[in-house]
């Protein structure tokens, strides 16, 4: 389990898509199993359901209403969003992050790459469903 996803984990809901476990991908889609029928025929193959619409959770308002035993500065910080989260922050941590969201700066120039982190984590946010500020992500 990937640091991402104990953020995502942190502050979205159990029962959110961003949190579910990959579904398996041993099986082929129906579309690619065999049907009997002879190569080239067509295939009645059927649509699958619309996706309901995500749920979109409010992470400003999640993570503003977390308690703190000391200031934190989640909207600028990742170290201060990983402490508020209860999740380690060393700069360890965060390289692993990096390599993650796949970071291709020097990882020892630790204030960009904590700039870059915290972009990535609030866009990666917003794209699983979470309702990030404007100002705090690309």
């Amino acid at each position: 389990m990937g640091i991402l996803t104990n953020i995502f984990r942190k502050i979205f809901p159990s029962s959110h898509p961003a949190v579910q476990p990959a579904s398996p991908a041993a099986t082929p889609p129906a579309s690619m199993q065999s049907t009997g029928a002879a190569p080239g025929a067509p295939t009645q193959a059927s649509a699958p359901p619309p996706a309901a619409p995500m749920e979109q959770i409010d992470v400003e308002a999640i993570l503003s209403g977390m308690p703190q035993s000391q200031t934190l500065n989640w909207r600028t910080s990742i170290v201060d969003l990983l402490k508020l989260l209860n999740l380690d922050s060393s700069l360890q941590s965060r390289k692993e992050l990096a390599n993650e969201l796949d970071y291709t700066g020097d990882t020892s120039d630790s204030a960009s790459m904590n700039i870059w982190l915290h972009r990535q984590v609030m866009n990666k946010l917003a794209a699983n469903g979470g309702k990030v500020p404007a100002d705090l992500k690309d």
